[in-house]
């Protein structure tokens, strides 16, 4: 799974919520947990301090890193998709989370997120796959 940076900065700060419980037992269970670059960056520019940033870095060394093997035109797919979605009347908040569905799309994992972009990302392009948020 592709695990957003929503999910590591509470994972990180918190480690408290239903994503972080499922993250936390994909990790315990050597399951494929990964992170893109921008999801690398949107977290640890969380960190509170350098001390932070760092322990949060060293932490994240062991983490799978997915490299789109052609950036350009993956950024040119997530510019279409911000498009398609301002079309059909939703705006994303972040342009990065049209990149980072790019990405989970291209390596056909699917998305763990706090993020309430993903949901009206994924009503725009059904190959985008999201975990849902355990009941209760």
């Amino acid at each position: 799974m592709l695990v957003d940076s929503s999910v590591w900065v509470e994972f990180f700060r918190t480690n408290d919520g239903a994503e972080v419980f499922l993250l936390t037992a994909a990790l315990r269970a050597h399951r494929f947990v990964a992170l893109t670059p921008s999801v690398l960056q949107e977290t640890l520019q969380g960190a509170s301090s350098l001390a932070v940033f760092r322990k949060w870095r060293r932490a994240l060394d062991d983490v799978v890193l997915l490299l789109v093997p052609d950036p350009g035109a993956t950024h040119v797919a997530a510019a279409e998709l911000y498009v398609r979605c301002r079309g059909a009347g939703v705006t994303p908040r972040s342009a990065n989370d049209c990149l980072i569905a790019c990405s989970a799309i291209k390596f056909d994992v699917p998305i763990l997120h706090r993020d309430q972009d993903f949901p009206r990302i994924a009503a725009v392009e059904p190959r985008l796959r999201l975990i849902e948020r355990p009941a209760g």
